[in-house]
């Protein structure tokens, strides 16, 4: 078919351009279409990937964790039982020199015992004094040995970190809360009180007494 020129009809030469033309316009938009369709399947499994990660990392924290928890029970248990023996040999400190006085009291005592079936009293009672004496000693250099000391009391100003007042009583011999009397002995050891010191406390007499 041809086109005239003075009409401007067309001819049948010009017909196969136009079907090349509509045939890509045709494929144009199902190619954009299956881009589009495709695009929520990727997110998808972006997002399952990233699910699946947060999953490992989270049982590996639970994994840690339980390995720290463990780890503590162990430190815990261990910390008892050292604190277990230190204690245990902290009384065996103790008790060993205690040993040796209580010793000394059984001898004092069947020495006391031998001389009363020998009917010799005075005798008895000079062994058993010199007994109480050597045990008392012995006794005392023990709490020295292990750092604990009498604590210093009449005449001395009353201290309550030291002191216990067990009563007041009024006198012109001492100032107004000097300890007069020790009734029970205290004992400190080192900078820590083991047992306060049961006082007199002066006080100010009241005129016209």
């Amino acid at each position: 078919m041809s086109t005239n020129a003075t009409n401007g009809s067309q001819t049948t030469d010009d017909l196969p351009e136009t079907a090349d033309e509509n045939e890509t316009s045709a494929d144009g938009p199902p190619d954009a279409s299956e881009d589009a369709a495709g695009a929520p399947d990727e997110r998808i499994d972006e997002l399952e990937a990233q699910v699946e990660s947060l999953k490992d990392e989270r049982d590996e924290l639970n994994e840690r964790l339980l390995r720290k928890a463990a780890e503590f029970d162990n430190f815990r248990r261990r910390m008892k039982r050292e604190k277990e023996r230190r204690y245990t040999n902290g009384k065996l400190d103790v008790i060993e020199p205690l040993l040796e006085v209580v010793d000394d009291f059984e001898r004092s005592m069947e020495a006391t015992k031998d001389l009363e079936d020998a009917q010799d009293a005075e005798s008895a009672y000079e062994s058993l004094k010199g007994g109480v004496e050597m045990v008392f000693r012995k006794f005392r250099d023990t709490l020295e040995t292990l750092g604990v000391e009498p604590i210093e009391a009449e005449g001395e100003p009353f201290d309550e970190n030291l002191h216990e007042a067990m009563m007041r009583q009024p006198t012109d011999d001492a100032e107004p809360g000097t300890v007069l009397h020790e009734i029970r002995k205290g004992y400190r050891m080192g900078d820590r009180v083991v047992r306060h010191s049961r006082v007199v406390v002066a006080a100010q007499e009241e005129e016209g007494e």
